[in-house]
């Protein structure tokens, strides 16, 4: 694969970070926000050449280097919110922290990542997440001087793991999730990524927040949004 360096999608990620209108038109919440008990949360959305695992896709974007990858984690099955869920790491704020604070004390609580290794590029748009009553800040990030990362907790997390960005970008692994409740239909974008031999569903929050950015930086290949994946309510 013929592709740039991945300082250009570290520059194109900056450029990203200081684009204010980025997500200011977010329409994936399912729900109404209880504005005035909503609580602070952040989200660390983590970008960065990682390790020699290269991606199974070759992306069309020259941007997009095989082995450019971003974190996540899948969120345990026990948990009373977002059970099961793949996430960014983060979490709520504690009282006095700004989103960047919060957004690098929960990746290192979840992850175990070294947080001086992470370059904060900026925060993007807070956006509403009525299902728990928070208000999210997603900080974006590049992961200047990688480290390992594991499952720390695991009454909190049940994989953390990084997902080749040009595989996330394969129309193969491209679905529209649906939720149906009380004849109503959400649909959002979805990505089947594989951690190991598991293979998990991005979806909600986190795939809208993915969908978004791809779209913005031109990385998005043309898929089947057509191809429906049906969720449980």
């Amino acid at each position: 694969m013929t592709s740039l360096p991945a300082s250009s999608a570290r520059a194109q990620l900056a450029a990203l970070a200081a684009d204010a209108t980025f997500l200011e038109t977010w329409g994936l919440a399912r729900g109404e926000l209880d504005a005035a008990s909503a609580r602070p949360a952040a989200v660390l959305v983590l970008f960065g050449v990682l390790d020699d695992l290269e991606a199974d896709h070759d992306a069309q974007s020259l941007a997009v280097a095989q082995d450019l990858d971003v974190l996540l984690l899948a969120r345990a099955t026990t948990l009373r919110s977002h059970a099961g869920q793949v996430a960014f790491p983060g979490g709520r704020a504690e009282d006095g922290e700004t989103p960047v604070d919060a957004a690098l004390r929960e990746a290192v609580e979840e992850t175990g990542l070294d947080a001086t290794g992470v370059e904060v590029l900026g925060t993007l748009a807070q956006l509403p997440m009525p299902v728990s009553n928070h208000l999210v800040t997603p900080v974006l990030g590049w992961w200047a001087r990688p480290t390992p990362v594991r499952v720390v907790d695991h009454a909190e997390s049940a994989h953390v793991f990084r997902a080749p960005v040009a595989d996330l970008l394969d129309p193969a692994r491209r679905v529209t999730t649906v939720v149906r409740r009380g004849g109503h239909a959400w649909r959002g974008p979805g990505f089947e990524v594989a951690d190991g031999d598991v293979t998990h569903l991005v979806w909600g929050f986190t795939a809208g927040i993915l969908d978004a950015a791809f779209d913005r930086l031109g990385w998005t290949e043309p898929w089947d949004r057509g191809r429906e994946h049906e969720l449980e309510p």
